[in-house]
């Protein structure tokens, strides 16, 4: 293969596809199919366009795809559409099932933690290993700086008023989302602007408060949940690698270490950065996933 072709290989490509319920999942792959699998799933308030510098890194060993789930970037849904986390999951299930993919490694970040881990008890065979990128399943990472108004919102009703205030306002204030690319870093010059400000663009559509508000409430099934994940983790016998921003405020470092109690096959990396640490570190996490996961899973 030529130099040019094998850059071609490494440039992201972009579709559409439809799957259940009326949804269109807009999507990322790079490299060349029947490669190995990696799924990359991300994490709110962003969408596939967090891997924009991972892509290219990874798709010279491994097929790549990345889709907006729904609620975020650029997939389209109906109106009707109920916003939790089983019917994410739903989508993204039969979005795998349209691309005819049936093996994979899964990368997981934020909500795309509880929506991997969850495809993974759906289908436990499907899932061939698990990058987790401060993504959580354990009470531990659950950091009250961040998760305490939340978590108190659990005990209200969805539509409590008060509530929906408080998370209206910080939805719509655009330091909020900086903040989580920012914070943690020690020199904010070295994050791309790019992808908060577009976050926030996409944040700013008209309804996406709303969707945004249901799924704070109810990640509480993901909490509930955790004990679900923790067993996969110790029966399935799947290697995990962890690869975590050490000054995260969203999930913390005994998220990570947690993983511990139930993975066998576990390598954890920290990086001196923040919750997106793939906006500093995309080199440094994509070569330990191109050596871990050869090293374990494809061999």
């Amino acid at each position: 293969m030529s130099t040019f072709e094998q850059k071609i290989d490494m440039t992201p490509n972009f579709g559409k596809i439809k799957v259940d319920q009326g949804v269109k999942i807009w999507y990322r792959t790079a490299g060349k199919w029947g490669a190995p699998t990696i799924l990359l799933l991300h994490g709110f308030p962003s969408s596939s366009n967090m891997f924009r510098n991972l892509i290219p890194l990874l798709a010279a060993r491994f097929y790549v795809v990345a889709p907006d789930i729904p609620g975020f970037g650029f997939t389209e849904y109906p109106e009707d559409y109920e916003f939790n986390f089983a019917n994410l999951t739903n989508s993204i299930e039969q979005f795998l099932k349209a691309l005819n993919i049936k093996k994979y490694s899964v990368y997981v970040f934020d909500y795309g933690a509880p929506i991997g881990f969850r495809l993974a008890l759906k289908s436990p065979s499907a899932i061939t290993g698990i990058v987790v990128q401060n993504g959580n399943a354990y009470d531990e990472g659950l950091d009250d700086r961040f998760w305490e108004p939340i978590i108190n919102y659990w005990e209200q009703e969805q539509t409590d008023p008060e509530y929906v205030k408080i998370f209206t306002d910080y939805l719509q204030d655009e330091k909020n989302v900086k903040s989580q690319y920012l914070t943690g870093v020690d020199d904010s010059v070295t994050v791309d602007p790019s992808n908060y400000t577009l976050d926030f663009a996409l944040l700013s559509r008209p309804g996406q408060t709303a969707i945004q508000i249901k799924l704070f409430h109810d990640y509480e099934t993901n909490v509930d949940m955790y004990p679900d994940f923790q067993e996969f983790l110790r029966n399935a016998k799947i290697p995990v690698l962890v690869t975590w921003g050490w000054n995260d405020q969203i999930f913390t470092v005994e998220g990570a270490e947690s993983y511990r109690k139930d993975v066998k096959c576990l390598k954890i990396v920290y990086f001196k950065t923040g919750h997106f640490a793939l906006e500093t570190h995309a080199a440094e996490i994509a070569h330990e996933i191109v050596a871990f996961l050869y090293q374990k899973v494809i061999r």
